[in-house]
């Protein structure tokens, strides 16, 4: 009797031990370790964020409370702890968005945005290669007469660059989705558009496991709803192979992709289609979609018209042996 009470009182303790154990958990992933803020008197944004080799933090947006224009992109640097070691602000007269930032290879920054102080036309696509400290080591601006906008950039396995953004936008009746690659030094080496009678908009792209690129964005030209996100799988050279919506009969945006560890696609945004909300956040899991081979034709055996050939060159030869 006295074994089986002792054994409930341990169940007991150890039930008890359980669920403070599971309170501490749950506890412990919620709890914020710290937050910081950095800004003037003026308006102040961060759009983009990246861990860095030393541990810390490397942010890109822009600033209004400081620099030459009326906005400018602004780079922070901070530790791990997010306090700020240094910052920079890039930008001319006028105004200039940073949206998307990267670390190199070689320690230093990769900053894509838009700007209207530099370039030729209203609005065009920047991209600013910092050194590890900060201080601009080159720009490059892409873009015509009509506005362009870059969202999304990722350096690539040869050491350049991949961008992400829209075509035409504001000043034409339509905008498409604009891919650029650049060398390592920021110079153009091709660029495609993609898009339909309606406006398009590239948002985020990151180089696959095959050497070629995957661009989410969202659609008003192609889909269910009055936009649709996006998916695009370019080959290494831009060309498209596939491209999926996702979608309901509102509007459905996607903003930021990346390849999964089994070969398929996470892709985040917003869509007023489904959940809750006026907007809800939307996360969406692709498979791996495989390019399929082109198949051979009915009715044709695999090396035939190699064999054809070979028997036509013995005739041939053998014509002329007995002409002899």
């Amino acid at each position: 009797m006295v074994i089986k009470m002792r054994r409930k009182t341990l169940v007991g303790v150890l039930l008890v031990c359980l669920v403070f154990l599971a309170i501490d958990i749950c506890t412990a992933q919620t709890v914020e370790e710290w937050n910081k803020a950095f800004g003037g008197t003026e308006d102040d944004r961060g759009k983009s964020v990246a861990q860095t080799s030393d541990d810390g933090y490397i942010i890109a947006g822009e600033t209004d409370s400081y620099g030459a224009g009326e906005e400018d992109i602004w780079l922070i640097k901070t530790d791990s702890n997010g306090n700020k070691m240094w910052s920079k602000t890039f930008g001319g007269t006028h105004r200039d968005y940073g949206h998307s930032i990267a670390q190199t290879s070689d320690r230093g920054y990769i900053i894509t945005g838009t700007t209207f102080s530099y370039g030729a036309g209203r609005w065009d696509v920047w991209l600013i290669k910092t050194d590890s400290n900060g201080n601009e080591i080159w720009n490059k601006t892409f873009g015509g007469a009509d506005s362009d906008s870059a969202f999304s950039v990722a350096q690539t396995s040869d050491e350049g660059y991949i961008i992400t953004g829209v075509t035409g936008l504001y000043t034409t009746e339509r905008s498409d989705v604009w891919l650029i690659k650049t060398d390592s030094n920021g110079n153009k080496m091709w660029s495609k558009t993609f898009g339909g009678t309606d406006d398009d908009s590239g948002e985020s792209v990151a180089q696959t496991s095959d050497g070629g690129y995957i661009i989410t964005g969202f659609t008003e030209s192609y889909g269910t709803g009055s936009c649709d996100v996006w998916l695009i799988k370019t080959d290494s050279k831009g060309n498209k192979i596939w491209d999926k919506t996702f979608g309901g009969t509102d509007c459905d945006r996607g903003y930021s992709i990346a390849q999964t560890s089994d070969g398929g696609y996470i892709i985040t945004g917003d869509t007023k289609s489904y959940g809750a909300g006026s907007w809800d956040v939307w996360l969406i899991k692709v498979g791996a979609i495989e390019t399929p081979e082109r198949p051979t034709p009915k009715n044709k055996i695999p090396g035939f018209e190699l064999a054809f050939t070979i028997v036509g060159l013995l005739a041939v030869a053998y014509l002329l042996r007995r002409r002899k």
